[in-house]
């Protein structure tokens, strides 16, 4: 069994060939349950939950991969990341374990690689402003996916914490990116052609009045019913995509919160990553219309970032 750490993982995969073996896998024959979360009390009084995110091909090259996520709130305090995970690879014929991956690492790609094949069908083909709401793990690695399908040449970078916003644009900087940090969010993204967002906001923080005609919002973070991203006005002016229908409803409080409040209906789903891949929907209409994607993360993508790593070293 091997055993393939976050350095493996950035070394060798590419955002191009994720994006593409994404659009595979939502094409593809995989089975993916839904996530089972179960809830462990701590000492403090607070609660950890470990998720288990298991999918499997059923043709081709037959592979299972399960994801263990451990969130330990607690961890803030010790210094210590609060989100861990770890992928375990295993062959569909045997059962026999093939790697243990860094979960984090495969986490972060193949979610900002899902948000890119997203705006492939939804951004404007001339999108070049990137909005960067957000600037933790995961922000660099959705200004490069996001780079690789429109041709951005002006990235704009937000955070309310402005000192790691400076962090991230220097990171950013030495790999030939070169952001501007802005200090106003609304002016930011008033004038954006792609607003993408990966943060832990309770409050929604990017506004519906902002977004200019042919926008396209990516929202990655508030992965919880009790967290947004964006208000009611950018899911009531935008045509909205998500990654599944069975899960973005009632797995996103960006999605759900407006489902329950009567602002939208599930009609107003217009589609999601299964049907757009597979053609059975149409992304884009119009050059001035608002598109609005929204990311769960979902095991299949897990597997098919799994399998790429997998196939590149060996």
């Amino acid at each position: 069994m091997k055993v393939v750490t976050a350095a493996d993982i950035n070394r060798v995969l590419r955002y191009d060939a994720l994006i593409e073996a994404l659009a595979e896998a939502f094409r593809a024959d995989i089975t993916a349950p839904e996530k089972i979360m179960y809830f462990v009390p701590q000492p403090s009084g607070s609660e950890a939950k470990v998720l288990l995110m298991p999918a499997w091909s059923n043709s081709g090259e037959r592979l299972i991969g399960c994801k263990l996520v451990n969130v330990f709130p607690d961890n803030t305090k010790r210094n210590k990341p609060a989100v861990l995970g770890t992928y375990v690879l295993m062959s569909g014929d045997t059962g026999e374990a093939l790697a243990v991956m860094d979960g984090a690492a495969l986490t972060a790609w193949r979610t900002a690689c899902a948000s890119a094949l997203a705006a492939r069908y939804l951004a404007r083909d001339d999108a070049s402003h990137l909005v960067m709401v957000g600037a933790g793990a995961l922000a660099p690695h959705l200004i490069r996916a996001h780079r690789t399908v429109r041709p951005i040449t002006r990235v704009t970078l937000w955070n309310r914490t402005r000192s790691h916003a400076i962090s991230t644009a220097f990171a950013l900087s030495a790999a030939g990116i070169e952001p501007v940090i802005a200090d106003n969010l609304e002016e930011a993204v008033r004038e954006a052609d792609i607003v993408s967002c990966a943060t832990l906001s309770d409050v929604p923080l990017v506004r519906g009045a902002w977004l200019k005609k042919g926008a396209h919002v990516d929202l990655v973070g508030a992965f919880s019913l009790k967290t947004r991203e964006a208000d009611d006005a950018a899911v009531r002016r935008a045509r909205v995509y998500v990654d599944s229908r069975a899960t973005a409803p009632k797995g996103s409080g960006d999605i759900a919160i407006p489902l329950r409040k009567k602002i939208i209906s599930l009609k107003a789903i217009q589609g999601d990553l299964f049907e757009l891949c597979r053609g059975k929907k149409q992304g884009r209409k119009r050059r001035d219309e608002i598109t609005l994607f929204k990311s769960t993360g979902l095991a299949l993508e897990d597997l098919a970032a799994a399998t790429l790593v997998w196939k590149a070293l060996n």
